[in-house]
């Protein structure tokens, strides 16, 4: 099976509504190249020093996400272009991603990584945590980031009512913070390759699909 009617295939199977983000992270130019010319434009990668090396030598309008953990010392290195940053895990990397894009004359989208798995592994933001920083009106002071929405991952289980249990929480918190922003706040990634049809049940709007577009990475 080629990247191209994997492609096909995925797209067949997403309701109107739901963005595919391409996840390249691991995966060489060449496969990323034929994604894009069957017309894909969104890709996520996971590592800085990956993700600037494929933006300097692919197409231009290649909107780039950064799905992984990001530490604040790589922000200054994608701010010049990066498109969304799934991965906002704390108040300081907000401020960090803030002053980067204020120094590039930007405003960055970015998504509050949300922990709802079972696995300590897995970052984002405490439920609570999070609750009670966007109460507290901060981020309405960051003047060069935009928060579009929320991003979270499901418990690594075949127990499909674990992940569906986990994804119904993590809408359900878009759900509530949603008043403290304003329309733009409309994105909710969740699902991956093996799981991505049930976060589409519960709401997803975006989904993140790697190793079913570009075969298990190496």
């Amino acid at each position: 099976m080629s990247v191209t009617s994997n492609l096909q295939d995925i797209r067949a199977t997403l309701p109107e509504g739901v963005t595919l983000v391409a996840v390249s992270k691991f995966h060489p130019v060449e496969a990323i190249a034929e994604a894009y010319e069957a017309g894909q434009r969104i890709f996520g990668e996971s590592r800085v020093q990956e993700l600037v090396a494929k933006h300097q030598s692919l197409p231009a309008d290649i909107e780039w996400h950064m799905i992984g953990h990001l530490q604040t010392n790589k922000v200054r290195a994608i701010a010049p272009f990066i498109s969304l940053i799934h991965s906002v895990d704390s108040s300081r990397l907000l401020e960090c991603i803030n002053r980067e894009a204020e120094r590039c004359g930007r405003v960055i989208d970015c998504l509050l990584e949300v922990h709802v798995a079972s696995e300590q592994t897995k970052s984002g933001w405490a439920v609570d945590e999070l609750r009670e920083y966007v109460a507290s009106g901060a981020i309405g002071e960051l003047k060069s980031i935009r928060i579009r929405g929320v991003m979270g991952m499901a418990t690594f289980t075949e127990d499909v009512a674990v992940v569906r249990s986990d994804f119904e929480r993590l809408a359900a918190i878009k759900r509530e913070i949603e008043p403290m922003f304003d329309s733009s706040f409309d994105i909710l990634s969740m699902g991956m390759s093996d799981d991505y049809p049930i976060a589409i049940q519960c709401g997803s709007t975006m989904v993140r699909v790697g190793s079913r577009i570009f075969g298990h990475r190496t």
